[in-house]
């Protein structure tokens, strides 16, 4: 199927001035990062995960959508497998208060689309290769966001290019491109194999509205893409982080009882949840005060980062 979309831009979609989505990051991304973001014409995400109760995620929700601008969009991104267990009273904040797209990873996207569609949001899906990319356009998505081999997180396999280029034949919705952008002319180099639009998330986690700590952001000035390996250890899922001491140390792989565990089909689901709230809490510190505990998350497009700057100023290197 050729894609027949290649002429609609992310701008068009949600009505923002850049094609950008400023991608959302765990503990990273916050108010004051997507305001900044609108505020410049982009569109910006925050993970429901980066707030402890619905309560909250519903004054992030309310404050965004005082501070929104023509020209700028904001969503949010849901985890929508079953180790989220908020993620419907996420989807139900979102649905009732109105945000402008949503985000869909490690899940089926089925319940969230069919709840956003009466309300006119937006739904991207994460996905790292096609076969995934035909079952969420069949469900009704309205774009895939093409995780790539560059992207920082839990990251696909699969080169920024020859991802878009499969997946622009593949499938007939818009593609939009997340890893492996740095300065505009790797935005230029994605929208000319096909994507309708960049998602850009480490380049912005030296950014003086970020929450995190100050040693986290100089880390993404000092290290560079040489110094971003695969961990294991964080979620049992590899996860790019900046190689520091620390994880040299505490190492990348599983151990083998820990293997052991997640072949067996009966614990796998618990063992990975529970590896997940392990390494949830120690990115969590290490992000959020200093300590020589250093799990940071970040993926090679920290290359480019050579200051600490505002939101704003990161922008202009895209654009």
């Amino acid at each position: 199927m050729e894609n027949t979309t290649t002429t609609k831009t992310l701008s068009s979609l949600l009505g923002i001035k850049h094609p950008i989505i400023m991608a959302p990051m765990f503990l990273v991304s916050n108010v004051k990062m997507l305001v900044a973001g609108m505020q410049h014409g982009v569109a910006a995400c925050v993970p429901a995960l980066n707030y402890r109760t619905i309560p909250e995620l519903k004054a992030a929700i309310t404050a965004l959508k005082k501070e929104k601008v023509d020209g700028g969009a904001f969503g949010i991104n849901l985890i929508v497998n079953k180790s989220n267990i908020k993620y419907k009273d996420q989807l139900a904040a979102c649905c009732e208060l109105g945000v402008d797209f949503i985000i869909t990873s490690l899940g089926s996207p089925r319940h969230t689309i069919a709840q956003c569609k009466p309300k006119g949001i937006k739904v991207f899906c994460d996905v790292v290769d096609v076969k995934y990319a035909k079952i969420v356009e069949e469900l009704g998505c309205d774009a895939v966001i093409a995780v790539n081999n560059q992207a920082g997180g839990h990251r696909g396999n699969v080169s920024p290019t020859a991802l878009i280029k499969s997946l622009t034949k593949a499938v007939s919705i818009p593609v939009i491109s997340a890893g492996g952008v740095s300065d505009k002319k790797e935005v230029d180099t994605m929208m000319a194999a096909g994507a309708v639009g960049v998602s850009v998330g480490s380049p912005f986690i030296a950014s003086t509205e970020s929450g995190i700590s100050e040693e986290y952001k100089q880390a993404c000035v000092d290290y560079g893409a040489k110094d971003i390996i695969m961990t294991e250890k964080i979620s049992g899922t590899p996860c790019t982080v900046i190689n520091t001491p620390y994880v040299q140390k505490l190492g990348t792989k599983q151990n083998w009882f820990e293997a052991l565990l997640n072949k067996n089909k009966k614990i796998k689901k618990w063992v990975k949840m529970i590896r997940f709230i392990i390494g949830t809490n120690m990115v969590t510190k290490a992000a959020t005060s200093a300590t020589y505990k250093t799990v940071w998350v970040a993926g090679p497009t920290i290359e480019a980062t050579k200051e600490i700057a505002s939101v704003g100023k990161i922008i202009q290197r895209f654009i």
